[in-house]
């Protein structure tokens, strides 16, 4: 199974990794390699994820990773991870549909 990160995705999740690397470098480091290795639940178990509560879709879930969620699409040959927020940001429904632009 493949797993597709939209540029959204890879956007926010750097950013929150410069957040985290102003006070600790290496605690940045060690998010983003959690991060990745918590998407790469979604290669087995593509259905573990918790729909998402603002959406009503049952092909777009959710991986909870800490405070953070991990916004994803199950599609026929694998999974596109759409975004990535913490839980206190309201997921601008925008997000999902822009994801790929």
């Amino acid at each position: 199974m493949k797993i597709q990160w939209s540029p959204l995705a890879i956007d926010r999740a750097s950013d929150i990794a410069d957040y985290i690397s102003l006070d600790d470098p290496l605690a940045a480091e060690r998010w983003v390699r959690s991060l990745f290795d918590r998407v790469k639940q979604v290669k087995d178990f593509k259905e573990s994820g918790r729909y998402v509560p603002e959406l009503n879709r049952k092909d777009i879930k959710e991986l909870i990773y800490g405070n953070y969620g991990i916004i994803y699409r199950i599609e026929k040959k694998g999974v596109s991870i759409l975004t990535v927020r913490h839980f206190r940001q309201i997921l601008p429904i925008e997000d999902i549909h822009n994801a790929w632009e």
